[in-house]
């Protein structure tokens, strides 16, 4: 593994703009998780934990100004999206900080001893216990909230586990700046700053899923990326857990009550949506069955019309353009497929967004899988269907998903049917609405089946730190033993059954 340069780039012009770090090789991927594996037992206290993550959010929103700018230059997200980005980020901390507080994801379960039970039942006391070193593979979209201090990594810290981050390449300086905050609030609750560790380098990701002390890992990213860890975390002599969330085409079906009464602003809420951030949320819109005739007619051409209005966009990087270009010019060349809106390159450092449509007849005889397939970018494809017969056999090709959508009108007969159909495909199902922005609260589930996630976790909401956590049960254990949390009394006052 060679110990090469890593740069930060403006992907505005494919240009270098300084030298930020170096890729870690395999000596340095050993040193880190070693290092925060040793730190691990300094998580122990939750009161400390729950300061930490404050501290961080504390330490975020003080520099945000630097973050932000840092990030903007990385990414060409925008200020406006960043300063979101990061209001969500430092939320996220505050949100797993009370969640430790409260103490209920320990999930503690106490059944008295009764020795009349067939069989006897003995004392039994149950909670549950950070899993280790939790390796985090940082996402490209999101260079804050599912980055280096992004909900895998505050989750992760939540449960009482240490992280070691593996930056992505597009934004390495922001990584090195938001690493260096979270470093510093640990020491300021005086936890050694160990229990966040920042590598750079794709190899270091391989080595990171392989180490024998890693415990468990999450990823955000493509799924020939994504797959590539999970097979590697499956074939160790120890398997992991791998929390991976890898692509996702969050279809949408609109019917023809929904088309006919608000064709205008489905379109165009719809071309909100899917260009929103370039195209490039993992709940991007991304395919959508839309009734033909009249209606259907309006609201493609309103879709049409709103991204046509949209103008260029600058993904976040020239790999990323270069691979939309490509995928969207695949597409666009298969029988039947038209360009209401031809996607495509702008310019050398920008794409155009579009829209494709196709029969979903041609979808339903088996035909054009790529369409069924995620294009990431600015770029939707509408499925014109003649009947319900045909949106039933879409639906049944489609991969899962983290999201699906239904838009349908007041008592519309045809909703219950397609509420049903959608419900196995998705983690998150919309009636109204749009799937972008993914709400942080305790309800969400932000995954999905396979493809979506390699796991039936989400990696949004408070129950996403039960996935840095295996259940303990203590048998007859005497109460000098015991963790405060199980003794009687419950000392800590912590939720139990």
């Amino acid at each position: 593994m060679s110990a090469a340069a890593v740069w930060s780039v403006d992907p505005r012009t494919g240009k270098r703009r300084e030298r930020v770090a170096t890729e870690a090789t395999a000596a340095g991927v050993d040193r880190a998780v070693r290092a925060a594996h040793a730190a691990r037992e300094t998580l122990a206290d939750r009161t400390v934990r729950a300061a930490f993550l404050r501290t961080a959010a504390d330490l975020l929103d003080a520099s945000a100004d630097e973050v932000v700018t840092t990030a903007d230059a990385e990414t060409a997200l925008g200020a406006p999206r960043l300063t979101g980005e990061l209001a969500r980020t430092t939320a996220q901390l505050r949100a797993f900080a009370g969640v430790v507080d409260e103490g209920a994801f320990l999930d503690v379960r106490i059944d008295l001893p009764d020795p009349a039970a067939v069989p006897p039942r003995p004392d039994l006391r149950r909670w549950k216990i950070p899993l280790g070193v939790v390796a985090v593979y940082a996402a490209s979209n999101f260079p804050l909230a599912f980055s280096v201090p992004g909900g895998d990594t505050a989750s992760a810290l939540a449960a009482g586990c240490p992280v070691v981050v593996k930056a992505h390449p597009d934004h390495p300086a922001t990584s090195e700046l938001t690493a260096g905050l979270l470093r510093r609030a640990a020491a300021k609750t005086g936890l050694p700053e160990d229990v966040v560790v920042l590598l750079h380098g794709f190899d270091a990701g391989v080595e990171l899923v392989r180490h024998p002390l890693v415990a468990a890992a999450g990823f955000t990213g493509s799924v020939r990326g994504g797959r590539a860890l999970f097979d590697a975390a499956a074939a160790r002599p120890a398997p992991i857990p791998f929390h991976g969330e890898l692509g996702s085409l969050n279809p949408v079906v609109v019917t023809p009550a929904a088309v006919a009464g608000k064709a205008e602003e489905l379109g165009s809420g719809l071309a909100g949506s899917m260009t929103l951030g370039a195209g490039q949320f993992c709940t991007k819109p991304g395919f959508v069955l839309a009734p033909a005739g009249a209606d259907g007619d309006r609201f493609l051409g309103a879709l049409a019309e709103g991204v046509g209005a949209a103008g260029p966009a600058v993904l976040l990087d020239h790999r990323m353009r270069a691979a939309f270009v490509e995928g969207v010019t695949e597409r666009a060349a298969l029988d039947g497929v038209t360009a209401p809106v031809p996607p495509g390159a702008a310019d050398e450092h920008t794409v155009t967004p579009g829209v494709l449509a196709v029969d979903a007849a041609r979808l339903a005889g088996g035909d054009h899988a790529l369409l069924l397939e995620e294009c990431f970018g600015p770029v939707t494809v509408v499925a014109r269907y003649a009947d319900e017969t045909e949106v039933a056999a879409v639906l049944g090709r489609l991969p899962g998903n983290l999201t699906a959508t239904l838009h349908c009108a007041d008592e519309d007969p045809a909703a219950p049917g397609l509420l049903a159909a959608l419900t196995p495909l998705a983690g998150r199902i919309l009636v109204g609405g749009w799937p972008t922005g993914v709400a942080v609260a305790p309800a969400q589930h932000h995954g999905g089946p396979y493809p979506a996630t390699t796991s039936t976790s989400t990696s949004v909401g408070a129950t996403a730190i039960e996935r840095w956590l295996r259940p303990v049960t203590y048998q007859s254990t005497p109460q000098h033993l015991l963790p405060p949390e199980l003794r009687d009394g419950n000392p800590l006052g912590v939720p139990r059954s």
